[in-house]
């Protein structure tokens, strides 16, 4: 029999280029989606795997309680989840002061306390059986402060802290926990962020396909690694507050964040 993996943000980008991974290794999909382009995406997940199950759900992941309704929900029809996937986010851009408090809040709902429920939801799970694998995805952004995107940057540090603690809680349990730490990456990720950097993006050198992401994230996660930061030059990024000083490090954020911003003008 098939098991089953769930990914959430899984319409398009990373979370898409996942679940075709895993349909190709004839997983059975649990995919959640705010957008009803999931729909639409079900039919090519299974020609990739004629015999795997696709269960689409459609809900809002800002919501609160939602990770305990999800998690109900598969309870109820039987569904046992042996891979977990907490990919979905979004971002926004401008000064902490002048920024939307409600966007801000549902980013802050989505990004730490959806994922933190959903995690343990699944991984009492998990535990008990001594098997399963959950992959958080993070960003570069965890690894220091970033001055017009501080609740953005701040949340992806907890969701790094929060996966490298509970993967050392669970070592010798069956059980794996994963946090993805991708840099610039082409998702929708980046038209929710009210920066206009897409464009800045696509022309950037180090810019990166969410296939290749997908790719690097899955092995990591299949593997057993914990903490998986793709390509090398993401890699230095994230570890310059090593060698510079904190404050040194957020500037140069602060100056890559402003170039950001002017390509607007």
């Amino acid at each position: 029999m098939n098991k089953t993996a769930l990914i959430t943000g899984a319409a398009g980008g990373i979370g898409l280029e996942l679940a075709r991974l895993l349909a190709k290794d004839n997983y059975n999909l649990v995919l959640v989606d705010k957008s009803e382009t999931l729909l639409k995406v079900i039919p090519g997940l299974q020609q990739l795997a004629p015999t795997i199950q696709v269960k689409p759900v459609l809900t809002d992941l800002t919501r609160t309680n939602v990770a305990q309704e999800l998690f109900d929900e598969l309870k109820k029809e039987g569904i046992q989840i042996e891979i977990l996937i907490n990919n979905a986010g979004f971002g926004n851009y401008g000064a902490f002061a002048e920024t939307d408090w409600e966007v801000e809040s549902r980013m802050l709902q989505l990004h730490v306390l959806t994922l933190t429920h959903m995690t343990k939801l699944f991984l009492r799970e998990m535990l008990k059986r001594g098997s399963g694998k959950i992959m958080n995805v993070a960003s570069v952004a965890a690894f220091q402060p970033s001055p017009f995107m501080a609740i953005y940057f701040a949340s992806k540090a907890f969701v790094l802290h929060f996966s490298e603690a509970i993967a050392n809680e669970v070592k010798g349990t069956g059980v794996t926990v994963t946090v993805l730490c991708p840099g610039t990456t082409k998702t929708g990720f980046q038209e929710t962020v009210n920066a206009g950097m897409p464009e800045f993006r696509e022309k950037s050198w180090v810019y990166t396909s969410a296939e290749a992401v997908a790719e690097y994230g899955y092995k990591a996660m299949m593997s057993g690694k914990t903490v998986a930061i793709h390509r090398f030059f993401n890699y230095v990024s994230a570890n310059l507050s090593r060698f510079l000083p904190r404050n040194t490090v957020t500037q140069m954020v602060r100056r890559i964040q402003e170039k950001n911003r002017a390509g607007l003008k």
